[in-house]
């Protein structure tokens, strides 16, 4: 039997680890709590997290440092929880490679149900195909790396993974903006769209498109985006 999956949990309130430990724990995943970024780094060289949950203002560094290197290092789900609540805070924690964005206060309820979406499609994603061709590139699911024909490997991040999937699922169909926000989840609204933007911008970057006359991905004005490769899973 596998074990369940582990949720790390870093905020400097003893109260609120506390809070969320209980409830996830009786939800059925394990648990673990931090206070300090560091504590919380030295750790991650022996650990391996389903699932982060960050607060931003920590005492020894701001957790939007430590995004980046979850999703795209560890390949960790990442919602942040955070009193932050300005629209701009929010666009940035996403735009780093965050999954979803909670504010404080918050019903430990609705913390577990995203929880619990967030890993349902993790494990969506880790019983689909891992790899996928299109154009001249693989894209190595399993490791979040493209290649070119030529062996190059570029990284890329969770939440890039998840947008470039989308894509690559429904080649040469309109994906709408409604559609990325219920395929991906998180609140839909301007920080979900600019997050979108950003991301999608760094695919295209990534990809070696031009940025003014994209061949793969195309923005279509006022109703979405279209693959235009086509794509072969393995």
């Amino acid at each position: 039997m596998s074990a369940a999956p582990l949720v790390t949990i870093l905020d400097d309130e003893p109260d609120i680890r506390a809070m969320l430990g209980s409830a996830l724990e009786e939800a059925g995943y394990r648990t673990m709590g931090f206070s300090r970024a560091t504590e919380f780094e030295a750790a991650l060289q022996s650990i391996t997290p389903d699932l982060c949950l960050l607060d931003l203002s920590l005492p020894d560094r701001d957790g939007l440092t430590l995004i980046h290197r979850l999703a795209l290092e560890k390949g960790a789900s990442v919602i942040i929880i955070s009193g932050r609540a300005q629209v701009q805070d929010r666009v940035t924690g996403l735009e780093l490679g965050a999954d979803d964005y909670i504010i404080k206060p918050f019903d430990p309820a609705e913390v577990v149900a995203r929880v619990r979406a967030r890993l349902r499609r993790d494990k969506v994603s880790a019983v689909a195909s891992q790899t996928a061709e299109f154009a001249g590139w693989t894209a190595h699911f399993d490791s979040f790396t493209l290649s070119d024909d030529s062996g190059e490997v570029v990284p890329f991040s969770h939440a890039e993974g998840e947008v470039l999937r989308l894509f690559l699922e429904r080649p040469k169909r309109l994906i709408s903006r409604s559609v990325m926000q219920e395929a991906l989840g998180g609140a839909a609204g301007e920080s979900f769209d600019r997050a979108m933007d950003v991301r999608i911008s760094r695919l295209r970057t990534k990809l070696r498109e031009d940025p003014k006359n994209p061949r793969l991905i195309k923005t279509i004005y006022g109703a979405g985006y279209i693959f235009l490769g086509d794509v072969k899973w393995k």
